[in-house]
């Protein structure tokens, strides 16, 4: 696969374990032996990690972001989490889908100002969405810079790609998305200004990674309430 040689076309898709310790995101032996089981598979698509502190939307959740968030560095958290054999890490961040309780009682961040109507897990359960404010320009180029960074870190863990998570009800598929993203800006309005964004972040990882070791997650939503498939 590109220059991925894989023992096997057998591919294990992501899926969001919440194993991590809830008061870092540091992934614990448990997560390790869970994707020890499986290293026999051609390629592993591991779990979703949060770019930055701000991008966490999902209790129990590893992140991959700055290292100024753990005294140790972020890069030390994720080799538990890589195998063997070829593994891509799954970078994101969850935007509006976020709750106060997972951000130290800050409000989340999104595209706009409109509550998307989901369920955010929190560490006391799950609890409805709540408006969010609108990412300044300022902070998007932060964002941007997240991802990149995010990369480098993953990259210097061991894993052999990533992958950029501009699906399901991610950051950057609120940008996409027409309903949730009433911006009046250069990232809001035509479809060209609101991908703007997810471009842009494409752009930052390939400035740290080879491009055929970087893939981008994009699929439409069939969710209700704010949020409709575009």
């Amino acid at each position: 696969m590109g220059e991925l040689d894989l023992p096997n076309r057998i591919v294990m898709a992501p899926l969001t374990r919440m194993r991590a310790q809830s008061h870092d995101h540091v992934p614990t032996t448990l997560q390790a032996e869970y994707y020890a089981q499986r290293a026999s598979a051609g390629l592993i698509i591991t779990e979703a990690a949060a770019i930055s502190q701000e991008g966490f939307g999902w209790a129990d959740t590893p992140g991959l972001g700055r290292r100024s968030k753990s005294a140790d560095g972020d890069v030390s958290r994720m080799p538990s989490m890589r195998r063997a054999a070829a593994s891509l890490h799954n970078s994101g961040t969850t935007g509006a889908i976020s709750h106060p309780e997972l951000l130290d009682g800050a409000q989340p961040v999104s595209a706009s100002n409109v509550d998307p109507g989901q369920i955010s897990v929190t560490p006391t359960g799950r609890k409805p969405t709540v408006t969010p404010r609108p990412l300044t320009k300022k902070e998007i180029r932060v964002t941007v810079a997240d991802f990149g960074r995010a990369a480098r870190n993953a990259m210097a863990a061991g894993f052999d790609g990533v992958q950029i998570l501009a699906n399901y009800l991610y950051l950057i598929s609120q940008f996409l998305n027409a309903t949730t993203n009433v911006r009046q800006d250069e990232y809001g309005g035509s479809l060209e200004n609101r991908s703007r964004f997810l471009f842009e972040v494409v752009e930052a990882v390939l400035s740290e990674l080879d491009a055929q070791r970087v893939g981008v997650k994009i699929s439409p939503m069939h969710e209700g309430s704010a949020f409709p498939s575009q």
